[in-house]
């Protein structure tokens, strides 16, 4: 009794777990840069609000007579506004290469170019 698998058989079980993986990647990828999109939406926001407080305080203090105080706490509001802006951009480009990455390195593996 010959219990050898056939080769077309093989041939479209690879080619099925080749298509599968493909999909998963491309799954992957988009998952990632979804992610990334909302990590760098929730940074702008967050960097927006605190921009907004620090602009708020400062008017306060300006009113009370202390213009440089006030300076002094729009200026650091602008500051954290920015640097949030650039770590979200920063971790959004991360994601983005991170499932590019990793749909090449599938599609090397299963001989697609």
């Amino acid at each position: 009794m010959n219990n050898a698998i056939p080769f077309a058989v093989l041939l479209a079980i690879a080619g099925a777990t080749s298509a599968n993986a493909t999909d998963r990647s491309d799954r992957i990828e988009r998952h990632l840069d979804r992610q990334g999109d909302r990590i760098e939406h929730r940074a702008d926001h967050r960097g927006d609000r605190i921009e907004e407080r620090a602009d708020r305080r400062a008017d306060r203090l300006d009113a009370k007579g202390h213009p440089q105080a006030a300076r002094h706490v729009d200026a650091r509001g602008d500051r954290v506004d920015a640097r949030l802006d650039r770590r979200g951009e920063r971790v959004d480009a991360h994601l983005d290469s991170t499932g590019e990455r990793i749909d090449r390195r599938t599609d090397r593996r299963h001989g697609r170019d």
